[in-house]
């Protein structure tokens, strides 16, 4: 007599049934692979931080990893929502529902990812809009699950207030030619020289070390 199987193979469960399935994120690291979009080559990072982790520590991590200086807005966004850093006289904070704002600070990297090959974005800067895209590339079991560090990374974030893309195209041509028209203003406006190649990824573990996360 034939067996009536009455629980459908994992692989017939409807996308809605295994979004619910989330890992238990404690003494879990997440992987991420962070990429500023629409540039070439890419500028990223891959990072290693606690499934934990709230939010506006991870803003801080992203800052630190390329180079920002933590001057503009910011805001992380899954699907239609966004969670950015909510202030009290702000009338629109906290409503819940598809394309509506959150407090970031009610909020930790597992309760948005959950497993590999999730992915959402954070933008910095609503003027220049510096698109990140934060892809979960693995989740690891970790006895350092509260330890915030980087394991790779190419090339160095643009400055802030450079103009966007286009801006940051010009900066790494006037870099690149001497006799640039607008090299020597624009050294003038960075005080310093600028590398588009320069990553240190030893100097940026040592100020991620001093995070307390």
């Amino acid at each position: 007599m034939w067996q009536v199987n009455l629980k459908p193979p994992s692989h017939f469960l409807s996308p809605m049934v295994k979004a619910r399935a989330k890992p238990d994120p404690t003494g879990v690291q997440m992987q991420l692979r962070v990429a500023l979009l629409d540039i070439k080559p890419a500028i990223w990072r891959r990072l290693l931080v606690p499934a934990t982790i709230k939010l506006p520590k991870l803003h801080t991590v992203l800052q630190l990893s390329f180079g920002w200086t933590n001057s503009h807005l910011h805001a992380f966004r899954l699907g239609e929502d966004s969670y950015e850093a909510i202030y009290a006289d702000d009338w629109s904070q906290d409503f819940s529902g598809p394309g509506q704002r959150h407090d970031e600070k009610k909020f930790r990297l597992c309760d948005l990812l959950h497993h590999a090959d999730d992915f959402l974005i954070y933008e910095y800067d609503f003027g220049d809009s510096w698109q990140h895209e934060i892809l979960v590339e693995k989740i690891l079991p970790s006895a350092a699950a509260k330890v915030v560090s980087c394991v790779a990374g190419a090339r160095a974030g643009p400055p802030d207030d450079c103009g966007s893309i286009p801006g940051y195209e010009n900066l790494v041509e006037a870099m690149a030619d001497p006799e640039h028209p607008e090299r020597e203003q624009l050294l003038e406006w960075l005080g310093h020289t600028y590398n588009p190649e320069a990553f240190n990824q030893i100097a940026l573990n040592k100020l991620l070390k001093t995070l307390k996360i």
